[in-house]
């Protein structure tokens, strides 16, 4: 009995997999497609991965997407972890009524968030752009970021803060030696959730997006009707490639550090 439920519970997990990693892989397997359609695979070719670097539109999306990402990672992970540790440590009127207001952007569906977006840059006459896309990444971003680092505050670091603050130290010395470390884990969640959101938004960045701002999302989408070719599929092996070699440098990192910890 033991053993058959041992064989369910591993079959599950394989089916499990499968179900999340088969539409990748068949991604990666067109990417080598002779045909120009995704709909039959005639024969083994390299010949996209060239012919990649060769399509202007699709670069230009896709390095418009890194500076978007990349902008608003950044800008709202340092807002998002202040004022996280600001609703932490500090009592004010109305502090119960913000934190709830923080989950609306998170709760609401994109498209609502998108045109309320478009209405104010609309009011304040800015032109739509890379800006205004920035702008609205960074206003979805922050929500997720507080919420991620507020998770690693506790009673805990508050009391190790104050410990320090007796003892003489200022509180950026404080925030720099003992709550940034302490909250880390969350920071690089929150920013990393923030990145992946940028990279992949469709919704918000169709209202929010002007001439000459064209992103890789909203430029596949596009695509959709004419059929999206193999260079896509090649542009996003790479993209895969790139994820996987990060990951394994991280595990490599922490294996070691782990192991450097045991035998100290």
């Amino acid at each position: 009995m033991e053993h058959k439920n041992k064989f369910l519970r591993n079959l599950f997990i394989i089916l499990v997999f499968i179900f999340l990693y088969l539409p990748i892989a068949v991604l990666v397997i067109y990417s080598f497609n002779k045909a120009k359609t995704n709909i039959v695979f005639t024969g083994f070719t390299t010949k996209w991965y060239t012919e990649l670097f060769k399509n202007r539109d699709l670069l230009e999306a896709f390095i418009n997407t890194i500076i978007i990402a990349v902008t608003s990672t950044v800008t709202s992970t340092v807002i998002g972890t202040t004022a996280a540790v600001g609703l932490y440590k500090y009592k004010f009127l109305g502090k119960n009524f913000v934190n709830k207001l923080l989950y609306i952007p998170i709760i609401i569906p994109e498209i609502v968030l998108g045109i309320a977006l478009l209405s104010v840059y609309t009011l304040m006459n800015l032109n739509l752009g890379m800006f205004t896309l920035i702008l609205s990444h960074i206003a979805f971003s922050i929500p997720f970021v507080i919420t991620s680092v507020r998770s690693t505050l506790s009673d805990t670091t508050k009391k190790i803060e104050e410990a320090a603050e007796d003892l003489g130290a200022s509180k950026f010395k404080v925030f720099k030696e003992i709550t940034l470390p302490l909250i880390r884990p969350g920071v690089i969640s929150g920013a990393t959730l923030a990145f992946t959101l940028s990279m992949d938004d469709v919704v918000i960045s169709y209202f929010t997006a002007g001439p000459g701002s064209n992103t890789l999302p909203l430029k596949i989408y596009s695509m959709i009707k004419t059929g999206i070719t193999p260079d896509v599929n090649a542009l996003t092996s790479l993209m895969l490639l790139t994820v996987i070699i990060i990951l394994t440098i991280s595990i490599i990192y922490q294996s070691r550090k782990i192991r450097k910890k045991v035998v100290a």
